[in-house]
């Protein structure tokens, strides 16, 4: 599990930038078989790394976001888009779209690989913990539903990046959905606006991500 705080990450973050000597400098690091990316503003830090695979009609990001700053920062998936190399920009799907198709279409073997691939990630981010994302949204839906297969559905669904409202020495993380119906992003600039700061990327996905489609039948879903 994750073992380091926010504090440590920041300051690892921050000495990183001191070697570089250039201020909100893109660091690149590799965990969990994922590629991340991560870059600091005042205090406020901004990481995402792109899920090899796709859901339904869905490209996926990783995101983690880390509230460095002495302010109150609200983050949500609106905040960020995807700007192709063809002048398309894309906006992220609100969380409210993606949770309801989740917990009414997502097949069992899809929940399986999403989370699967989701925690291998953040789990080996040793720098990073996250006090109010993905393992806390899990808990809380495990404690609210009984039945098995909503149960697994809603902890599908808690890998949703949702609206949140960061104190200063607080983070969280979550998946961001980008509706390319069915095609990769391919290559381009993620563009987040958070902590009123903009964060920008140089992004460039593996455009041969397996595609998880959705399966007709109730053997098939999540139990």
């Amino acid at each position: 599990m994750i073992s380091m705080s926010l504090r440590s990450f920041t300051l690892a973050a921050m000495a990183a930038f001191a070697v570089c000597g250039l201020r909100a400098q893109v660091i690149h690091f590799e965990s969990g078989g994922l590629k991340y990316q991560t870059r600091s503003q005042d205090g406020f830090t901004v990481m995402f790394a792109h899920l090899p695979a796709q859901l339904r009609n869905y490209s996926i990001i990783q995101v983690g976001i880390m509230n460095g700053s002495e302010s109150v920062q609200t983050v949500r998936p609106e905040d960020f888009s995807f700007h192709r190399a063809d002048g398309t920009v894309m906006q992220a799907t609100p969380a409210r779209t993606v949770v309801g198709q989740l917990l009414a279409n997502a097949s069992r073997n899809d929940v399986i690989k999403l989370i699967t691939t989701y925690e291998a990630g953040l789990y080996g981010v040793s720098r990073f913990r996250s006090t109010n994302g993905y393992e806390q949204r899990r808990q809380s839906a495990l404690a609210e539903l009984g039945s098995p297969r909503l149960r697994a559905a809603a902890a599908a669904s808690a890998i949703a990046l949702v609206a949140t409202k960061l104190k200063p020495g607080e983070s969280t993380d979550g998946a961001v959905f980008f509706n390319t119906e069915g095609k990769p992003l391919g290559p381009g600039r993620l563009i987040a606006r958070a902590g009123g700061h903009v964060f920008e990327f140089e992004s460039d996905p593996d455009s041969s991500g397996k595609v998880l489609q959705e399966r007709t039948g109730t053997s098939d879903r999540p139990e």
